[in-house]
């Protein structure tokens, strides 16, 4: 997964809510056409907790016919792990190789829980199993050790950026193992994951500007760090900063940036809200400046 961003696409949608398949298609060929390391659909950037079970079986096996198995196709679950069983055996059955399994519903769990919950939705799929720790789900280095020696575990995708914990992760996991970044806006601390010996990372940036995501994968791949630099502080802060205003924002903009750029994908589904129109004025300016530093067009 450390060959190329790890793209997340964004689920499409119709103007009165309805799944939009076809936009979805066209929105996953010009992902795959960037070159990313792998693709995630139905995860937290594709409105994962907004699709019923069959626009999920839509979203999901389009994503593998238009991936055709060029790339790995991770698909997002979540919820207990009854639910997240259903989910799986969909993905199983659409083609998935393997899952992204999001973080619980809302209640909090102690240690051995969140181990039990992987290991009920483990014997219940044949596909490989990355677990996803954010929010209320945050291993310790004995947890990890348990849950690394069910068969279909193959990783962890980090939001929590605790990098002394994550090194304890590491740490504690077999070698073979898989980490990556999946903090929000992952390039802002790609170089720190790094560090720990986690490479690899989620770029939703990718799902609406890939030329912005893969010079600075490169950059960072190549020791660039004026390059780097440069596109943090220019495009990647400013980002983020807009970003933070309003709760949501991480996948509605997102997603309006995708729609600034030409695609098909249309708005955010509720409890998610678009950008208003002074941020998104600013988001288009935010674009076409980070644009330009690649020399790419708007």
């Amino acid at each position: 997964m450390a060959r190329g961003v790890l793209s997340f696409p964004l689920t499409a949608f119709h103007d009165d809510g309805s799944l939009d398949a076809d936009g979805f298609r066209s929105h996953v060929a010009d992902r795959l056409a960037a070159g990313p390391g792998a693709l995630f659909p139905a995860c937290g950037t594709g409105e994962f907790f907004s699709l019923d079970e069959d626009e999920y079986r839509r979203v999901v096996t389009v994503a593998v016919e238009e991936t055709a198995g060029r790339v790995p196709v991770v698909a997002g679950t979540g919820y207990g792990w009854a639910q997240a069983a259903r989910f799986a055996r969909i993905a199983e059955e659409a083609g998935a190789d393997a899952l992204l399994v999001m973080p619980h519903y809302l209640v909090a769990a102690p240690q051995d829980g969140l181990a039990a919950q992987l290991e009920q939705l483990a014997a219940r799929t044949r596909l490989p199993i990355v677990a996803y720790q954010r929010g209320q789900v945050a291993y310790t280095p004995a947890t990890l050790r348990r849950i690394a020696r069910v068969e279909n575990v193959i990783g962890l995708k980090d939001g929590h950026s605790d990098l002394d914990r994550l090194q304890r992760l590491t740490l504690a996991a077999p070698e073979d193992f898989l980490f990556f970044n999946g903090a929000s806006t992952a390039e802002m601390q790609a170089r720190a994951y790094a560090t720990v010996g986690v490479p690899a990372y989620s770029s939703a940036v990718h799902a609406f500007a890939p030329e912005i995501a893969g010079a600075f994968f490169t950059a960072l791949r190549d020791a660039d760090h004026g390059t780097t630099d440069k596109l943090l502080r220019d495009f990647y802060i400013p980002f983020v900063e807009l970003r933070d205003r309003v709760p949501g924002y991480a996948v509605s903009l997102v997603k309006a940036a995708a729609r600034l750029r030409g695609q098909r994908v249309g708005p955010v589904r509720a409890p998610l809200t678009d950008p208003s129109p002074a941020d998104l004025a600013e988001l288009r300016t935010l674009l076409a400046a980070g644009l330009d530093l690649v020399g790419a067009a708007l």
